[in-house]
């Protein structure tokens, strides 16, 4: 899809200067260190244009670089490797911004036990690369659709309370309906929700938006009895701080909808053709 949109009818550039016959050889360079993300998407735009342009990525995903690192290169059609180029770049630049942010906070984490995980914060259409992403720098995946598992958040309690029924209540009647392979998780915003959603037999309490000594105090009285999860004002300058609490997930949106795409760029080297092209 991505293709097709950069170029519906070809690319009238290459098309009207390059010869049929030029040929290109490119590296992927990185401008800046990072993490890398998305060998198989980088090469696969290529090879969509033009299944004879060979492309070998150098490293695998997940792998840290330092600025001026070749990471993958390319070979085939002058034509068909600008055709692809913006395209391939956009992923990989984007996928790798994703991974090195994502091996940040991973890193600021370490020893603590927490996991960080992504959200549902994704791109529309880009869910299933930027996981992927996430993956490559060491962090986890939450749910991946609404599909995949129960999440009872504040509306969804707010309206399940509405005719008289006690959040523990409401919980069990959706635990009764779900079937034994099914996970359910409940959001709280207060340490005194904490018992009636346990009590509904959550295997997962999202513990939204809590000071770092709520936190503390909610791990404590949760006790084991459930997978704790904090979210909300997740940064790089909380996260620490938050995985010191004893919380097991960290989720973080920021991973996905606040990213900086990485600074890699394609060298291009364009090799003389036999015939110039044809007016």
């Amino acid at each position: 899809m991505a293709l097709d949109e950069d170029a519906p009818w070809g690319d009238l550039t290459s098309q009207t200067l390059l010869p049929a016959d030029a040929r290109a050889d490119a590296a992927l360079v990185a401008r800046e260190a990072g993490v890398f993300s998305g060998g198989d998407v980088f090469a696969a735009a290529f090879r969509l244009v033009d299944e004879s342009v060979t492309v070998e990525v150098l490293v695998p995903d997940g792998t840290a670089f330092e600025r001026g690192a070749t990471l993958a290169t390319v070979s085939g059609s002058a034509r068909s490797v600008l055709q692809s180029e913006r395209i391939a770049l956009n992923f990989v630049q984007r996928l790798s911004g994703i991974a090195t942010l994502t091996a940040e906070y991973v890193a600021l984490a370490a020893g603590t036990g927490a996991r960080i995980v992504d959200t549902r914060k994704t791109t529309p259409g880009l869910r299933v690369f930027e996981r992927h992403a996430v993956r490559s720098g060491g962090g986890h995946n939450h749910r991946f659709s609404l599909s995949d598992a129960v999440m009872a958040k504040d509306n969804h309690l707010a309206v399940l309370t509405q005719g008289g029924l006690s959040v523990t209540d409401a919980l069990l009647a959706v635990r009764a309906q779900l079937s034994h392979t099914t996970h359910l998780e409940a959001e709280v915003d207060r340490l005194d929700q904490i018992e009636p959603v346990l009590a509904g037999g959550v295997d997962t309490i999202m513990l939204d938006n809590f000071s770092l000594a709520d936190l503390r105090a909610g791990v404590e009285q949760v006790a084991g009895r459930a997978i704790v999860e904090a979210s909300g004002s997740v940064n790089l300058g909380t996260v620490a701080d938050i995985a010191a609490t004893g919380v097991d997930i960290i989720s973080v949106g920021a991973l996905t909808h606040s990213v900086r795409s990485l600074d890699l760029g394609l060298d291009v080297t364009l090799m003389a053709a036999a015939t110039p092209p044809t007016p």
